[in-house]
């Protein structure tokens, strides 16, 4: 959601499943919609939104995970480049569930669900 498709098409490439949300009809839908998708089958959300992320956080649910990249380059090439870079530290944790944000030189993981209490 928000990312070049192009960056879905490289991060296949180096193996990864990838849909944009424009090749599966919901490119006008709404965030929460996007979510229920993403969950129903078994994905994570990438995204440049930070909506979704305060969306997850206070579902209470553990999935689906999101991924959201905020960084001033959206070039496809650069996103590409920062999330491979940064694979190891984020990909374990999108399969067990979270809220990971990428940024210029720092990357934040909060695991779901996230403990309101």
């Amino acid at each position: 959601m928000n990312i070049p498709r192009q960056v879905g098409l490289l991060l296949e490439a180096a193996g990864h499943r990838c849909r944009h949300v424009g090749d599966v009809g919901l490119l006008e839908a709404e965030d929460h919609e996007i979510v229920a998708a993403a969950k129903a089958a078994g994905e994570a959300v990438l995204t440049h939104d930070l909506d979704f992320g305060s969306l997850l956080a206070f579902s209470g649910d553990s999935r689906p995970s999101v991924l959201i990249l905020r960084q001033r380059n959206l070039h496809p090439e650069r996103l590409y480049e920062s999330l491979h870079r940064t694979e190891g530290r984020w990909l374990g944790a999108l399969e067990q569930g979270a809220v990971v944000i990428l940024e210029e030189g720092a990357l934040r993981v909060r695991n779901l669900p996230i403990d309101r209490g």
